[in-house]
């Protein structure tokens, strides 16, 4: 099928209502564990300094990992990880999460949960990175062999990753709605047009496999370089350029160009991987305005600056 057939056959998913997080404490996620897999109830239970929003992440000893999902639609990731994730570690070239165990609803808790081993190391930040170069080379080399994948019966785009890997139309309203929170804040015009420009840049169709969130705090540091990729619940296969978000959240420029060069970019993968970056990070940037957070603010605002720089040089 080609491109132009293609996206005239794609309907924009509806991504539905916001998703209802529910709370969870320690002792529940003891009972869980103790209830459900007995020969580690003696084991001690602690939340991690930062928990995350997808899944409540909790130390469970020193060597394992609880994961549970704070709402209904996350919770669709966890048989996907179990499923996939033993298949892809065998072909990836760091470490990523091993299951261990699948549990089961239970002790007030309502949705499945998993037991990971857990993963050393320091999440991604501009103070960690004292190889930008390198660790440039590592995320590349990891996105060759997650793109090296067979992707035969692998999951689709959908709300278990959240539409990652499909249109970028799902994220229209989203990214406009930014925008206009971001009036006088940002270059509106500029922005809009490097928005525009993503949504008319055409997939070829070929299905690939995607993390789907290489996001900062997904990859782990070991002295500067890449230790190990973690939490897959947006992985699937279909459009790739997603993962390219990451050239302009995490890299510098000079990464940033290493990546498109021997990942072998063209001009329309180029341009949408800057749209999967560009919606995530004007919504971000009108959230932290409004909240006030200038901490994470000044970061958005960084990584919009880039890609505006981008969009600019491109055209």
């Amino acid at each position: 099928m080609s491109p132009e057939s293609r996206e005239s056959v794609v309907e924009v998913p509806d991504r539905g209502p916001v998703p209802r997080r529910l709370s969870l404490d320690v002792d529940t996620v003891r009972d869980l564990v103790a209830d459900q897999f007995p020969h580690w109830a003696d084991l001690p239970v602690s939340p991690v300094p930062t928990p995350g929003w997808d899944n409540f992440t909790f130390r469970l000893a020193d060597d394992m990992l609880v994961r549970l999902p704070s709402a209904a639609e996350y919770a669709l990731a966890v048989e996907k990880e179990h499923r996939w994730l033993p298949e892809l570690a065998e072909q990836l070239p760091v470490p990523t999460p091993e299951p261990l165990a699948q549990g089961m609803p239970g002790a007030g808790y309502p949705f499945r949960w998993s037991v990971y081993r857990w993963l050393p190391g320091e999440p991604a930040a501009p103070s960690t990175l004292t190889d930008p170069m390198g660790f440039a080379e590592d995320v590349t080399d990891f996105l060759l062999a997650m793109r090296g994948i067979d992707p035969t019966g692998g999951p689709q785009p959908g709300v278990h990753n959240w539409f990652r890997g499909g249109t970028l139309r799902t994220f229209d309203a989203t990214a406009r709605d930014a925008l206009a929170r971001l009036d006088g804040q940002v270059e509106v015009r500029l922005a809009a047009a490097a928005w525009d420009d993503s949504l008319e840049a055409r997939w070829d169709g070929v299905d690939t496999w995607f993390h789907g969130d290489l996001a900062a705090g997904n990859l782990l540091l070991d002295r500067g370089r890449l230790a190990a990729v973690i939490d897959f619940g947006t992985c699937g296969v279909g459009d790739p350029s997603c993962d390219l978000a990451v050239a302009w959240t995490v890299l510098d420029l000079p990464g940033r160009r290493l990546l498109r060069e021997r990942l072998g970019i063209d001009a329309s993968t180029w341009a949408r991987g800057r749209g999967w970056a560009l919606w995530k990070t004007l919504s971000n940037l009108a959230n932290d305005l409004e909240d006030e957070d200038e901490h994470s603010a000044g970061q958005s605002r960084r990584i919009v600056d880039a890609i505006l720089d981008d969009f600019s040089t491109s055209t």
